[in-house]
C-alpha cells in the first residue's frame, strides 16, 4: 500500500507578500520568527499554501475575552467607600 503523493503548494516570499498584502521583509519576519511555516531551499524560502491560510486563521481568531478593566470612576468610589 503505497501513500498518495503530496499536492502542497509552495509560494515564494514575494507571492505570499503579495496575497496578504504586505511587505517581503513583513514575512521574512513572519518566516523567522516562526509565527509561519516555511521551508528553506538553497538561499531562498518557500511557504505551503496552508501556512499561510494557517497564520491568517489564527490572527484573524477572535482573542479570549479578558476581564474588563474597571472604570476609573468605580475605582475612586471603591477608594471612598474603603475604610
Amino acid at each position: 500500500m503505497s501513500a498518495a503523493p503530496m499536492s502542497t503548494q509552495y509560494l515564494t516570499i514575494a507571492e505570499v507578500a503579495a496575497a496578504m498584502r504586505v511587505s517581503k521583509m513583513t514575512v521574512y519576519r513572519l518566516v523567522n520568527s516562526h509565527a509561519i511555516a516555511a521551508v528553506r531551499v538553497g538561499r531562498s524560502f518557500r511557504v505551503p499554501e496552508d501556512a499561510v491560510a494557517d497564520y491568517i486563521r489564527r490572527a484573524t481568531e477572535p482573542a479570549t475575552l479578558a476581564p474588563k478593566p474597571s472604570a476609573p470612576e468605580q475605582d475612586a468610589q471603591d477608594a471612598r467607600d474603603s475604610p
